[in-house]
């Protein structure tokens, strides 16, 4: 099934009712049916093609991308193909600073270690039961919260957002820090808070579950080409590392060569110019 067809299928195409729309999405609307905006095909396929493009990118260069969905329909897929990926995300409540003050949140991130070490070894069962209840609820809340970036050691070299309304914290940290954005864009929202929009139905479950999937394969893509030029890199270094050991050896058997065809010396001579004989000759 191409492409296309599919994010048809699963109606993506669909935008808002007219009266709830933002006219910054005008170049990305086709028509109206029935009171709704349709929006272009085309700009959805040209936006998702950029934003693979740069993923690729990105993670070919080792850095990751962060996907945000803190909405319910895009919880499930965003969940689902980053885990089986290998990408952080966050889509339970995007807390303030888990950009620009990302040491704060590796912090809070150590604090839940230490309290999942407590629960795994039965220490907490030496603290007070009131004391035991607090530790719980700290753990439970932080791992809902923080749980998708805690493999997140640095920060992401791009984002990905469903519903630029809903996530507009996210999308102003990233943008004051040089993050570049891509986000999947109803006919109410502002495409000018995302680098790479994708103009989409974003409360449609089965158009966020396309989307995801295919910036995800994107992501595997660079993955592939980073562990593929690394391989050639060390190839290369390889090549080179033979070429020298080859240049050494030639030249030690040049110097070697050279020695062995030197004059030999000559016999010493009289002050008349005659040879003198060794005795016993």
């Amino acid at each position: 099934m191409s492409l296309v067809k599919e994010l048809i299928e699963a109606g993506i195409h669909f935008g808002q009712r007219r009266s709830n729309w933002n006219p910054k999405m005008r170049p990305y609307i086709f028509a109206t049916r029935n009171q709704i905006h349709i929006i272009d095909i085309k700009e959805t396929v040209k936006g998702l093609l950029l934003a693979r493009k740069l993923i690729q990118k990105v993670t070919a260069e080792g850095k990751d991308v962060v996907f945000v969905g803190t909405k319910r329909q895009s919880q499930a897929a965003i969940e689902k193909y980053c885990t089986d990926i290998g990408m952080p995300y966050v889509t339970e409540r995007w807390l303030g600073g888990t950009l620009t003050n990302f040491r704060t949140i590796r912090e809070r991130l150590k604090r839940l270690e230490e309290l999942e070490k407590l629960i795994e070894s039965g220490a907490i069962r030496s603290y007070s039961k009131k004391m035991e209840s607090q530790l719980l609820r700290e753990q439970k809340k932080i791992f809902r919260n923080l749980n998708g970036i805690r493999t997140m050691n640095n920060l992401p070299g791009a984002m990905v957002v469903v519903d630029v309304n809903r996530e507009k914290n996210a999308l102003f940290e990233a943008r004051n820090l040089g993050i570049p954005t891509i986000c999947l864009i109803d006919t109410d929202g502002d495409p000018d808070l995302a680098d790479i929009p994708i103009p989409g139905n974003d409360d449609s479950m089965r158009s966020i579950d396309v989307m995801i999937r295919e910036l995800c394969a994107a992501i595997a893509e660079g993955k592939a080409k980073r562990i593929q030029d690394a391989q050639e890199r060390a190839e290369g270094s390889g090549e080179e590392d033979d070429a020298a050991n080859q240049e050494r050896r030639r030249s030690s058997r040049s110097q070697f060569r050279a020695e062995e065809d030197a004059p030999a010396a000559e016999a010493p001579t009289t002050e008349t110019g005659v040879a003198t004989e060794t005795p016993g000759t």
